[in-house]
């Protein structure tokens, strides 16, 4: 068939962020949300905004577990502002 399409690729490129806000959400769920935006890209750039010290150590854990580099910001207000990269 002329001009077949393949199938559209489950990962995102390499130049996308996602930005995750978990604050609010208690232990598992921001690590769930970080672990799904992090399964959806093959690199780049994942903000997750966590308010939680426990979530935060959580996040970081699962960045540098899957390859990924965690910068960590805390912020006036008390929340956190994990930059992850790869």
């Amino acid at each position: 068939m002329d001009g077949a399409s393949s199938p559209p690729d489950r990962k995102a490129p390499m130049s996308t962020t996602k930005t995750v806000d978990a604050r609010g959400l208690s232990c598992p769920q921001p690590v769930m949300l970080a672990r799904q935006a992090l399964e959806q890209l093959e690199g780049g750039t994942v903000e997750v905004l966590v308010d939680i010290e426990t979530a935060m150590d959580s996040v970081v854990r699962l960045a540098e577990m899957t390859g990924w580099r965690a910068a960590v910001e805390q912020r006036p207000d008390g929340s956190f502002r994990l930059v992850l990269t790869r």
